[in-house]
Parts: C-alpha cells; sequence; structure tokens
C-alpha cells in the first residue's frame, strides 16, 4: 500500500448502533481523500491519493447498542442482580413507627394497624377489615371459592398460606419449634398459640362474662353460648354449631 503522507484530523467520536446506515466522512488535506463508510457491521475506509485508490475494510464482531458520555458501553437495562443497581427508594415513612414504605397506598394500609381503622366492609355480614386483601379472602367464606389447591392430593383452600401448611402435611416439614418443650409444629400460628400453653396467657377475653381463652376460636364459640349464635355450619347439610370441633365431628357424618 502507498505510504500516506501524516494526517491530522481533529479528534471526532463515532457511535454507531447494529442498524445504522451509512455515515461518510471526508476529508482533505494536500491532495488526500479519506472516505470512512459505515454499514451494518463493517467500516470501510477509503483513500485516494494522487489518482490511486487503496482500500482496507475491517469488520466489528461486537458492535455497542449505545455510547455513553463517559465512554461506557450502555443497554438501557438494568440488572436486579447486580450490587451496583439501585434499590427502589422508600420515601414514604410511617410517622408511628418508622416503617418505609415504596408505595403510599401500602403506608396507608399498614398505618390503619396503628390506628384501628377498617375501611373495608363485607356486605354479607358486615365484618370490618384493614386491608382489601383480607375483606377478599373473607368473602370467599361466603362464596365457597377455594381457588388453592393441593398437587398431591387435590384438595382446595381459600388462602394460599393454608395451602403451603398442608403442603406439608405430605412432606412431614415442621420448621417451627417451641423452644421450651422442642415441639415442632407445621405452621407459626400453631407454635403461637402453643407457646401460650407455657406461659399461660389467654389474651382472648368474654366482653359478656370475662372467662379469658388463648385461642380465638375458642372465644368466638363460647360467646355463642351467649348469644345463641352457631357461627359454624355444614357445608354439605346446613346444620349448625357453637363449637369448630363439634363441626368437624360431624363432617365425618358426610365423609364417612
Amino acid at each position: 500500500m502507498t505510504n500516506l503522507p501524516h494526517l491530522n484530523p481533529s479528534k471526532q467520536e463515532v457511535c454507531w448502533t447494529e442498524k445504522e446506515t451509512l455515515i461518510k466522512e471526508e476529508k482533505e488535506e494536500e491532495a488526500v481523500t479519506v472516505k470512512k463508510e459505515v454499514t451494518e457491521k463493517e467500516v470501510t475506509v477509503k483513500y485516494i491519493f494522487r489518482g490511486k485508490k487503496e482500500e482496507v475494510t475491517v469488520k466489528e464482531e461486537n458492535t455497542p447498542d449505545t455510547c455513553s458520555d463517559s465512554g461506557k458501553i450502555t443497554t438501557g437495562e438494568t440488572d436486579p442482580l447486580d450490587p451496583e443497581t439501585p434499590k427502589p427508594a422508600r420515601p414514604h415513612h410511617c410517622s408511628h413507627c418508622g416503617k418505609t414504605f415504596v408505595k403510599s397506598h401500602v403506608l396507608k394500609e399498614h398505618q390503619r394497624t396503628h390506628t384501628g381503622e377498617k375501611s373495608y366492609h363485607c356486605s354479607q355480614c358486615g365484618k370490618s377489615f384493614t386491608r382489601l386483601e383480607s375483606i377478599k379472602t373473607h368473602e370467599r367464606t361466603h362464596t365457597g371459592e377455594k381457588p388453592h389447591h393441593c398437587a398431591r392430593c387435590g384438595k382446595r383452600f381459600n388462602q394460599l398460606v393454608n395451602l403451603k401448611s398442608h403442603e406439608r402435611t405430605h412432606t412431614g416439614e415442621k420448621p417451627y419449634d417451641c423452644s421450651q418443650c422442642g415441639n415442632s409444629f407445621t405452621r407459626l400460628s400453631s407454635l403461637k398459640m402453643h407457646e401460650r400453653t407455657h406461659t399461660g396467657e389467654k389474651p382472648y377475653n368474654c366482653s359478656l362474662c370475662g372467662k379469658s381463652f388463648y385461642k380465638l376460636g375458642h372465644l368466638k364459640s363460647h360467646e355463642g353460648t351467649h348469644t345463641g349464635e352457631k357461627s359454624y355450619h355444614c357445608t354439605l347439610c346446613g346444620k349448625k354449631f357453637s363449637w369448630l370441633q363439634s363441626l368437624k365431628h360431624h363432617q365425618r357424618i358426610h365423609t364417612g
């Protein structure tokens, strides 16, 4: 190739994408013409020196998507597993406990746990709830909807947490251990109720006679003895019971 005289073209950064069309740069100095053509991933440099043409073609295997001002190649996407990727800001703070939240509506629901406000009311029985998700789950007790089913035995549940606990009856997993006696449980709520047998705690009190219970279900059943209400009913025959255990015993008549 013919030796070319030294060129001092002005510094220029060229940034292209994979589908970019033709970019031409022409410079003339001392009767030398330089043409640079960039097409797709192929760069062709043409020299014309005193009537003689020289041509060099270079193929680019890795073409950057974007060139940033800092010289780094960026694609416009962020990797959530990258430790340098910033976590979403949590600008909403609870004035009661200081807990922070990403979304304002989640903060509002959380604040109701402090104020006791229950904005969601069941149209069937009038029961109130602090969270929309809670009332949706409750409404399934009226409609009988059970969207969560066990893949092993087909049993259905109205809450996902109940399905997860049930699945442990198949696997034998009991991840919740009592620190007092070592008994293990499939559900955290079962462990908490069990621990009250050690502490003697009975947080549920009857507003009519003052009697205390360590399980909410026991309180509800007891209240029925004052009001005559029977909260537990059989979905197969409609018979009602004051105690959940009585309903379960009755249901064996249908299931055998």
